[in-house]
């Protein structure tokens, strides 16, 4: 009784938020986070019954579960995104901004934070600077996506945006892995060559294989069935069985083998959406089923939204610069990689504010650093205060962004009402 009653209130939360959501003309996104954050464990949840609210931490993360799974669709979803008509347009341009914005946002951040080091030596320590560059390369595909899904967002910029956020996850898995290694090795006292560079590499290789191999399955098992509710059902069971496979890690030979769930669901959308001629019917129809799904992640991701971060103000003035820093990196790296290839003028003016939510992945790297000791505390904190920032004025920025650069038109969001009358 109590899981299913914690569920409904959190759709129902986020559903009525999202109405005043829409007359302050706020993306919906924002709406289900702030819903999140009244029935987290920092207000409603404050008055300890259990189903009314979340009353702590480890109540949220009791519906990790669900949380998987919606990313696992948020990532089959932009995968859908990279047919290779369009990426015969875009694929050279998406694939130089994705890889640069990233690491220029990385090094902003790093010499900003190695600066802070020098001034704060007790609040931040080197390795600490290091992990929070790569941290700050990971840009969230869900919060971007839900604005492009909200508002019918269909143009140039849309276009090349997705790609770059999907690529985006794959470098910053990489520089990540790559700066982890060099902290434990700061803290350590020597260099892991294999944990540095070669499993990362694995990892990312590892993952699109699963999903190309999962997604010419997923379309060899389509061809047996034929109506719509079946198609939609075995579509829903890969994107399920994909996700758990991408769960197993496992170490060969001292090698240590993981998988990313995001970029295996990813190549799982793309090989689909290539060989399969009803792919685009079948997306509709999914898109339509995971709804629900959706608004239970956003909701779920504001409630883990540790307010607590802002009772120190080191971490605060820390995650300023942080902030600072990484949505300059992201801003000038894709306005001078875009500019560069040659892009549209409102790509080039427009993109890289697109490029500023973040969340689950940054949260799930600040996670496995957690193993590095007070290190990774003061990570994981600085992480959270930036994703609380970001997830509550990132949808937002990337709504302004598209309607500038005409993507999103007054007419995008249109009531279902509307079309009955």
């Amino acid at each position: 009784m109590q899981i299913l009653l914690s569920l409904s209130i959190a759709i129902l939360s986020g559903l009525m938020l999202s109405r005043l959501a829409k007359k302050l003309k706020l993306p919906a996104v924002t709406a289900y986070l702030v819903a999140g954050i009244l029935i987290g464990p920092y207000f409603l949840g404050r008055l300890g019954v259990k189903g009314i609210g979340f009353i702590s931490m480890e109540n949220v993360e009791y519906y990790s579960l669900l949380c998987d799974a919606a990313l696992g669709f948020i990532a089959f979803s932009i995968g859908n995104e990279f047919r290779l008509g369009q990426l015969k347009k875009t694929g050279r341009q998406a694939t130089v901004i994705g890889i640069f914005q990233a690491v220029v946002a990385t090094l902003l951040v790093d010499a900003a934070l190695i600066g802070m080091h020098f001034i704060m030596p007790d609040k931040l320590s080197l390795p600490s600077a290091i992990v929070l560059g790569a941290i700050a390369s990971a840009t969230a595909p869900a919060a971007t996506l839900m604005v492009v899904r909200q508002y019918k967002a269909k143009g140039p910029l849309t276009d090349i945006l997705l790609p770059i956020v999907a690529l985006d996850d794959a470098v910053g898995l990489v520089l990540f892995a790559i700066s982890f290694g060099v902290a434990k090795a700061l803290i350590a006292g020597h260099v892991d060559i294999i944990g540095v560079i070669f499993e990362p590499i694995l990892e990312v290789a590892l993952s699109l294989l699963l999903g190309a191999l999962m997604g010419f399955l997923f379309t060899y098992c389509e061809r047996f069935f034929h109506s719509r509710s079946k198609r939609l059902s075995i579509s829903v069971a890969f994107v399920f069985l994909t996700v758990a496979i991408s769960m197993l890690e496992f170490d060969v030979f001292g090698i240590h083998v993981a998988f990313s769930s995001l970029l295996a669901c990813m190549m799982l959308g793309t090989i689909f959406c290539n060989i399969c001629d009803f792919s685009a019917e079948l997306m509709d129809r999914l898109d339509r089923w995971t709804a629900p799904l959706f608004i239970i992640f956003f909701v779920l991701s504001g409630a883990e939204l540790e307010l607590s971060v802002f009772s120190d103000g080191a971490i605060v003035l820390i995650g300023v610069v942080y902030i600072i820093s990484r949505s300059l990196g992201k801003y000038s790296g894709a306005y001078a990689s875009a500019k560069a290839t040659k892009c549209d003028d409102h790509i080039v003016k427009y993109l890289g504010v697109t490029l500023l939510p973040q969340a689950g992945v940054a949260l799930g790297m600040a996670l496995k650093a957690s193993t590095l000791g007070s290190d990774g505390h003061i990570i994981r904190n600085i992480t959270l205060f930036a994703v609380l920032i970001y997830e509550l004025i990132g949808p937002m920025m990337t709504k302004i962004a598209l309607l500038k650069a005409g993507d999103i038109k007054p007419e995008g969001a249109v009531s279902a009402r509307a079309k009955d009358v």
